[in-house]
């Protein structure tokens, strides 16, 4: 019996086999509207919840900043105390009772004060660096979800036409087993054949719903109106064995630099604690409008008046605080951890950064071994429908290539998005994710 594949896999050309299966969902949706990789990441940028939350972070510091600056700027508070009084005028809420009564205050000297200004102006400043760092975390997260749901969609279309495939093949083994020509053994092998693409094609669609779900969530787009354009993915620079790309890593990575600053931080926080217990300088003004109705006139009958201010410097000058003094200890050891944790980053991101790197080299290579496997099995599948056309194959021959070259294709699948996976998570972690993401050219 003469059996021919179609042409579609006969190919061996992936690249094509792959841009069919683009088209074929394409045609497949239709109705979608095609997303670029660049305006997915440009979408998940500008609604992503985790861009809004370090962008409420960086202001959040921002305002602590400003907080502490705001303290040499006099506050004005103006109230009333009104009040009976029986015998002398007492005080209410700590101020004696009067119809209008106004209070500024400022700092004027306090170093303790600016120290503290300072580890707060730092840590804004480290806060703009975890920015970055979420920023590249979603470019990240949304260009693995792209290339990820591009593999799977190809996949699925694959697949399709592998079962359709392993249906044909199952029929016709049955023909041959009417025809006493096969065993029940034979058509078990192809029930499980046919079973086999059905499971990967399960297992391909449940992945690329999920996938394209979550690439939902990151743009803010409706789940039915992605439409992936695999094309758009750029080109992954490649690594070179020889340099070192751990010294660039450390010089461009946000978490050492976020390390650093929080580090300086707490270092000023521990100077700023142990200058608390030096002298410090405010500046006070009150106004206040008396009542004749509060005995006033009964205590100081020959001088009282109904208007009253008082402006001045208040210095104050600790003499004794244990407190203090054990507070100033906790911060300076806080600071002492900071430096550590800020070297432990730096060591960490080196090690981590090299190990991409090297894994990098080997899923390079292990891609290309898979690829060669992959054209191997295609050409062994074209051989052996060759010999089905002389009518000197067997059709079980030509089933048994057919499935040594599926797998050998989920195979470089595999081992491709895997190199990818490795190669952004690198790019990243040396500071070239945003540009390569945004700025290099598709490949065509």
């Amino acid at each position: 019996m003469k059996f021919r594949l179609p042409w579609s896999f006969r190919s061996t050309n992936l690249l094509a086999t792959l841009t069919a299966a683009v088209v074929l969902m394409i045609a497949a949706r239709g109705q979608a509207e095609s997303l670029p990789l660049e305006r997915a990441i440009r979408l998940a940028l500008a609604n992503g919840t985790s861009s809004a939350i370090a962008n409420a972070e960086v202001q959040r510091s921002f305002a602590s900043y400003r907080e502490l600056r705001n303290n040499y700027i006099p506050q004005l508070i103006a109230g009333s105390g009104l009040g009976w009084t029986y015998g002398y005028p007492l005080t209410i809420d700590g101020a004696p009772p009067a119809l209008l009564d106004v209070v500024a205050q400022s700092a004027v000297f306090n170093a303790s004060q600016r120290q503290f200004l300072g580890a707060a102006k730092i840590d804004w400043h480290a806060s703009e660096f975890q920015k970055k760092d979420q920023r590249n975390a979603v470019i990240q997260d949304c260009a693995l979800t792209y290339a990820e749901l591009a593999k799977w969609e190809a996949r699925l279309v694959r697949l399709e036409q592998d079962e359709a495939q392993a249906q044909q093949i199952e029929k016709a083994v049955a023909e041959r087993l009417q025809a006493g020509v096969d065993s029940n053994v034979d058509l078990n092998k192809a029930k499980l054949t046919a079973a086999r693409v059905r499971l990967h094609r399960a297992e391909a669609r449940g992945s690329a719903d999920v996938l394209r779900r979550h690439l939902s969530t990151l743009t803010g787009l409706p789940v039915s109106s992605i439409e992936i354009a695999p094309e758009s993915i750029p080109a992954l620079p490649p690594v070179s064995d020889e340099e070192d790309l751990s010294d660039k890593a450390v010089a461009s990575s946000p978490a050492i630099k976020t390390a650093e600053q929080h580090s300086l931080a707490e270092a000023m926080r521990a100077v700023a604690e142990h200058r608390s217990l030096l002298p410090s300088i405010n500046f006070s003004a009150q106004y206040a409008r008396f009542s004749t109705f509060n005995n006033y006139t009964e205590y100081f009958p020959t001088h009282f008046q109904l208007d009253n201010a008082t402006i001045g410097f208040g210095l104050r000058i600790p003499l004794f605080n244990a407190s203090q003094h054990a507070r100033s200890q906790a911060a300076a050891a806080e600071a002492v951890k900071a430096k550590k944790q800020a070297e432990a980053t730096r060591n960490q991101v080196a090690e981590e950064t090299l190990k991409l790197q090297r894994a990098a080299e080997q899923l390079a290579a292990a891609r290309e071994v898979a690829q060669l496997e992959y054209q191997l099995a295609q050409s062994g599948l074209e051989a052996a429908q060759t010999r089905i056309d002389a009518n000197t194959g067997t059709l079980h021959d030509l089933a048994d290539a057919r499935v040594q070259e599926a797998e050998r294709y989920l195979l470089f699948q595999d081992a491709d998005f895997e190199y990818r996976r490795v190669r952004v998570t690198l790019l990243r972690a040396t500071g070239d994710l945003e540009k390569w993401a945004l700025s290099v050219p598709a490949a065509k």
